[in-house]
């Protein structure tokens, strides 16, 4: 048997939910129709609405939290949970096509460890959004050396045993994409891209534009620190550094002494260094088990 006969007879589809009643009916009957006998389990986060209801009438296996601690905490629930060899992870308010399911497990097929929905342009929910993923991208491309076409897609197909290596670092939070993407580049984990177009989702989103708009920020910081700290820090510390330089050779001119300014920027530009140096250290022993396994058969 082969890698794809395999990963088809053992899928595990896990939605995470919260108060997706209304949406989760017509995704639960085209899941059924489409994966007919796959494992589904959706992860109730603190749901208030009937989404509990509906996951009982379709027959599927639910994982309930009392109260809502986290999309990142609803996936890493539904990964304990299941069973599957391979893992699928949707948005349980539509957005995503159960049809493209067969495209990613064809992608894990061809040896991938991880295989992403890369959301088109006019798949993204809103223009500041588009713009924000933008950014992300082309910075963990940067980091990671390898074309990142979506950082924070929530649809994805990973093989279990690698996504589990790494439910330690996972977040809580609406973070956990860009978490795992990166940890898999980190340890060497091939990780392939699929096109998609992304649906409008039904009724209220859960994101909070201010809050999680700063949340997003932090990504940025997460992505260096998750993959190569030094290759963030460096330019950071080469900037100050440039810039106390530059601000020595103007008072030098100016007013022939080397003034407190010049040596708290030179002083910055250290501690940033010495700041990405440490992190660096401390990253490869985060990976230190994963990079041993490397070797080992997918």
């Amino acid at each position: 048997m082969n890698h794809g006969e395999r990963d088809v007879n053992k899928i595990s589809v896990i939605l995470p939910a919260r108060n997706e009643a209304a949406n989760l009916r017509p995704l639960l009957e085209k899941l059924t129709a489409q994966l007919p006998g796959t494992e589904i389990v959706v992860v109730d986060d603190g749901s208030t609405d009937g989404t509990a209801a509906v996951c009982q009438e379709y027959g599927v296996r639910v994982v309930t939290h009392p109260y809502s601690m986290g999309n990142g905490a609803a996936v890493k629930a539904g990964a304990r949970r299941a069973t599957g060899d391979v893992l699928v992870f949707m948005d349980a308010d539509g957005q995503h096509d159960p049809a493209d399911i067969p495209r990613l497990l064809a992608k894990l097929a061809e040896g991938y460890a991880m295989a992403v929905g890369a959301r088109r342009d006019h798949s993204q929910a809103s223009w500041g959004r588009s713009v924000a993923n933008r950014i992300y991208n082309r910075l963990a491309s940067w980091m990671a050396n390898y074309p990142v076409l979506d950082l924070t897609s929530g649809f994805r197909a990973v093989r279990a045993d690698r996504f589990r290596e790494f439910l330690y670092l996972l977040p809580n939070g609406f973070s956990y994409p860009t978490t795992i993407t990166m940890a898999f580049f980190r340890s060497g984990y091939p990780v392939g891209y699929v096109p998609i177009v992304a649906g409008r989702r039904e009724g209220k989103s859960h994101i909070q534009p201010l809050q999680d708009g700063v949340r997003f920020l932090l990504i940025i910081f997460k992505i260096g620190t998750l993959y190569s700290p030094l290759k963030l820090f460096f330019p950071i510390s080469l900037g100050f550094f440039l810039l106390g330089l530059g601000y020595y050779a103007h008072t030098f001119v100016t007013q022939g002494r080397f003034t407190n300014m010049g040596v708290l920027l030179f002083s910055v530009s250290v501690v940033v260094f010495l700041m990405g140096l440490v992190s660096e250290q401390i990253t490869s022993l985060f990976y230190q088990q994963s990079d041993g396994n490397i070797g080992g058969t997918r």
